[in-house]
């Protein structure tokens, strides 16, 4: 359960304290209050010009129940389920803190906004059903009165998986666990899949495993913006600024194997906010990092991996960027409008762009080959060389394709077992964790962050028992391996 944060003292500035208030408080602009306000006090101050505090409307708040590392899809979402289950209206102190207010480089915004059932373990599987039962009933969920309703623009055009001789067993184990969880999926013969789709090459194809509902793409930006807008209604704060440390308060211990260790947690948060050499302290009761590509980082600034090599306390979050480049081109004589998100044997995958014979696609490099991430810098050689010839082998269409643009975002890559990591430090007991999906973040948001919500009200998971993504199988070396990463 969370315990209430500490109140802050009238030593801070009662006047200060007041004026610092989000969206719909007393002074904010947006209003015209504030500047009223100064008008009326204009007339009794001498000389006219009546500037006698500093606008601090874009600083944090001085103290949160609640602090979230990162405003892309799963922060805001986190944030959104705690103010919906929370036990009674403002019951909750909620900020969210984000350093890329453009979200130019945030994952969400450059993703391609693919969601499938079609994975190996039952808890991804779940997650991905209860997100599209969300995205489909979206303005249920996150419809703001008086404002614009969403619109998702889901595509349920499916995914389609293939599969070698080699691997055609494993898909076959795949299918029955993805139908047992509930996901509508079969499995077509070459001939099935050539029958079905004609413009394949089927050629070193075993067997092929098709979505039938549920399943196909979306706008990534609209799921974003509508978490982010409904949340802010709801009376959470947002803050733009990078977390530069993580203050806390230390208790050492011996365990049963005499080793020591320490036991942590946070109290303060410092955001150095846009525009300012200073760094806002925000006092809290509870911080969750979900910064993504750069979890990995947050969890340094508490201390976590920093120890002995093999024990709990340097035990590290896994949690790194790798960049991934998504080709645009155009192909007047490509697939229909029936054509897939597919997936090759190869790795490389593609999928339609509207109706006027675009499509988009890429492939994940092997390990040796990860590119730098100092930048999002686009290497156009790599869809010529590793992209391009495997597609227009399993296309023969696409051999006449031309390339129209490129991006490239960043994976939270867990570079452990490339699953999610959700739920407390076992050390640091007020950090708990949202991160590290490894391209699959996106699709499972809306359960990422029920779940993420109710642990931290309920203590436990409820609805969809993520357990076995906890930090701790890190320290005890077992992987929880998801086989269908694409």
């Amino acid at each position: 359960m969370i315990r209430r944060a500490l109140q802050v003292g009238f030593s801070r500035g009662l006047l200060t304290r007041g004026l610092r208030t989000r969206s719909g408080g007393p002074f904010n602009d947006r209003d015209g209050k504030w500047a009223e306000f100064k008008k009326k006090l204009q007339v009794f101050w001498p000389g006219g010009s009546w500037e006698p505090f500093t606008d601090t409307s874009h600083l944090p708040p001085e103290h949160a129940d609640v602090v979230i590392v990162g405003g892309g899809v799963i922060g805001w979402s986190v944030a959104y389920w705690l103010k919906r289950l929370e036990a009674r209206k403002n019951a909750l102190r909620v900020l969210v803190v984000e350093q890329d207010p453009t979200y130019s480089m945030a994952s969400t915004g450059l993703s391609i906004g693919g969601i499938r059932q079609q994975f190996s373990l039952p808890q991804n599987i779940q997650l991905s059903l209860f997100s599209i039962e969300f995205l489909r009933n979206i303005n249920e969920y996150l419809a703001v009165p008086d404002e614009p309703l969403l619109d998702i623009q889901f595509n349920p055009s499916g995914y389609l998986l293939l599969a070698s001789e080699e691997k055609a067993a494993v898909m076959e184990h795949n299918v029955k666990i993805q139908r047992q969880e509930g996901a509508k999926v079969c499995l077509l013969s070459p001939k099935q899949l050539k029958d079905k789709f004609p413009w394949i090459n089927t050629e070193g194809i075993a067997l092929a495993s098709y979505g039938l509902e549920n399943e196909g793409w979306f706008d990534p930006w609209c799921l974003l913006q509508g978490l982010r807008r409904k949340a802010l209604s709801m009376g959470v704060y947002h803050s733009h600024g990078k977390v530069v440390n993580l203050v806390s308060s230390v208790r050492s211990m011996m365990t049963s194997s005499g080793e020591q260790v320490d036991l942590k947690r946070i109290y303060e948060v410092h955001v150095k906010v846009d525009n300012s050499l200073e760094c806002q302290p925000v006092e809290c009761a509870i911080v969750i990092n979900a910064a993504g590509a750069w979890s990995g980082e947050v969890a340094e600034l508490a201390g976590i991996g920093i120890g002995s090599p093999g024990t709990l306390q340097g035990t590290r979050l896994p949690v790194e960027p790798r960049k991934r480049y998504v080709y645009v081109w155009h192909c007047p004589e490509g697939p229909g409008l029936e054509a897939p998100l597919l997936t090759d044997i190869t790795g490389s995958y593609f999928r339609r762009e509207g109706l006027g014979g675009y499509y988009l696609g890429g492939c994940s490099p092997m390990e040796e080959e990860e590119p730098d991430t100092k930048d999002l810098e686009v290497d156009h050689d790599f869809f010529q060389k590793k992209v391009w010839p495997y597609l227009a082998q399993r296309i023969p269409a696409f051999n006449s394709l031309k390339v129209r643009s490129a991006w490239a975002g960043f994976y939270d890559y867990n570079t452990f077992d490339q699953n999610g990591i959700v739920g407390p430090h076992p050390l640091v007991s007020n950090m708990y964790f949202a991160t590290g999906f490894s391209g699959h973040g996106l699709q499972h948001a809306p359960g990422v962050g029920r779940a993420v919500a109710e642990v931290l009200l309920n203590g436990n998971f409820n609805t969809i028992d993520l357990n076995p993504f906890s930090f701790n199988r890190f320290y005890r070396g077992k992987k929880v391996l998801e086989n269908n990463i694409i």
